[in-house]
């Protein structure tokens, strides 16, 4: 073990939080080690749970001072590595799950303010409770954490009308490697005093400082909701429909959600009480939502209006809308479950992307055969956010194929996926984030002067280097 990590120093950072609140038996420490998938499985001696943003300053401060790695921590749920120390051992992880209060809810200003280990479900329901809306929506809501889904820019199943989380966030309050608070809790929609520093922390992935708390946006509740199953031959039709929504229902389109056969057929084989919204079986299909802020008879008729002038002009080939709120919410939990859906399936190496809309039909027909000079028979697992251009473009190891030697292809099926992306003008990462999965591949492949600008910031913020460190630059 490195001499900056010895039992001394060890025990001054578990006073700052009190020996409870510092883990330091293995099984304690486990959880926190490896990331959901499984990519990623790093050691640590030390986990350090903070109840107050004064023991996170505290913390940072002799962090800086003795020059010890810090890995800051959410629920665990990030997609990239960014969240998991290295193997060394010599990097501690800070858990904010202890900052877990809404300190503030404020209707009349539409923003909720809350620390940085409020569970991303538990925002829903107070935002729900004050009769308004909190729109970030991620299949991890149940663990993930505003701070961590800040700290990565998170997106979901809202982007198309109310933003990522960037977005959704007004103000923040920050501790700098330093140890230094910085409060910019401030609820204000115009703010024109120089430059916008929030916007630093809120997507650097825990590289520049910890996320401890932030104002965020919140909505009026719809009174009007409808969600629509529709089955189509190709994704041509899919962006045709997507125009006719958007041009018939503008902000009222919420969600544009597209699926493909092969992810639909993983979920029945694989996710108990999954039933098809359609009696017949299409290659392509797209969950819709249309919301209201009139009333319910008006998200009625838009969804109505739209699935049959689609229907008319054959984009689509088959439709439905949902019955009940208990269907609606069946839909989506399809449309939630695909990941795990692909788990059974055997190994799969995931692509996380995003091209402009108009260009997402040739994006599938120029990957896909990308995918096939790699594999062959690799089965390709497509879905995503159409409506705002970003695909989760999935590739499943052949049907009983060996698991080993195709996650072996891994680097060159993601620089086939990944060439096809940066032809067409897109992004290698749309909401996941860069942690460690994409960090070579952007320092080789950005541009010079934005690496080199990411560099000068990265040094004027943690010039010690301690800020999880190894991950995005």
């Amino acid at each position: 073990m490195d001499s900056s990590l010895d039992s001394t120093l060890l025990d001054r950072f578990a006073a700052i939080v009190g020996d409870h609140h510092a883990l330091r038996d293995a099984v304690d420490i486990e959880p926190y080690l490896t990331e959901r998938r499984g990519l990623w499985h790093g050691q640590t001696c030390l986990v350090l749970r903070p109840g107050s943003v004064g023991e996170v300053s505290a913390i940072l401060k002799l962090a800086t001072e003795t020059k010890t790695p810090v890995v800051p921590q959410g629920g665990n749920t990030g997609l990239v590595g960014g969240q998991v120390p290295d193997g060394s051992g010599r990097e501690i992880v800070l858990s904010l799950s202890r900052l877990n209060r809404i300190r503030e809810i404020d209707p009349l200003s539409n923003t909720l303010t809350a620390e940085a280990g409020v569970i991303l479900e538990n925002l829903h329901r107070a935002a729900d409770e004050a009769d308004r809306l909190f729109p970030l929506s991620l299949a991890s809501q149940g663990s993930a954490q505003i701070g961590g889904n800040l700290s990565s820019n998170a997106g979901g199943t809202g982007v198309l009308a109310y933003g990522n989380a960037r977005e959704l966030c007004l103000g923040v309050e920050v501790v700098l490697p330093t140890g230094e608070i910085f409060d910019d809790l401030r609820k204000l929609k115009k703010d024109n005093t120089g430059y916008d520093l929030k916007n630093l922390f809120v997507g650097a992935e825990g590289t520049l400082g910890v996320i401890t708390a932030a104002v965020l946006k919140l909505f009026p509740k719809p009174k009007g909701r409808e969600v629509g199953w529709v089955g189509m031959n190709t994704p041509q039709d899919a962006l045709a429909l997507f125009g006719l929504a958007s041009d018939r229902a503008g902000s009222g389109l919420t969600a544009f959600e597209l699926i493909s056969e092969t992810l639909l057929g993983f979920a029945e084989r694989h996710i108990p009480g999954t039933q098809r919204p359609l009696a017949d079986k299409w290659p392509w299909y797209v969950l819709m939502e249309i919301s209201s802020g009139r009333s319910a008879e008006d998200a009625t008729g838009l969804a109505e209006d739209i699935l049959s002038a689609g229907l008319e002009r054959e984009f689509a080939g088959d439709a439905v809308i949902a019955a009940s709120l208990a269907q609606g919410a069946a839909f989506w939990a399809i449309r939630e479950a695909l990941s795990d859906a692909q788990r059974p399936e055997g190994a799969s190496i995931k692509h996380d992307i995003s091209v402009p809309v108009a260009a997402i039909p040739d994006f599938i027909e120029r990957a896909g055969k990308a995918v096939a000079g790699v594999s062959p028979d690799a089965r390709v697992a497509c879905f995503g956010h159409m409506g705002d251009g970003n695909l989760h473009y999935n590739i499943s190891q052949p049907a009983g194929g060996d698991a080993e030697a195709f996650l072996a292809l891994y680097r060159t099926m993601n620089k086939a996926v990944h060439d096809v992306v940066r032809a067409l003008g897109g992004s290698i990462s749309a909401e996941h984030g860069i942690g460690q999965l994409k960090r070579d591949e952007l320092l080789t492949t950005a541009p010079p002067v934005a690496i080199d600008l990411m560099r000068r910031v990265k040094a004027a913020f943690d010039p010690a280097g301690i800020m999880n460190p190894g991950k995005v630059i």
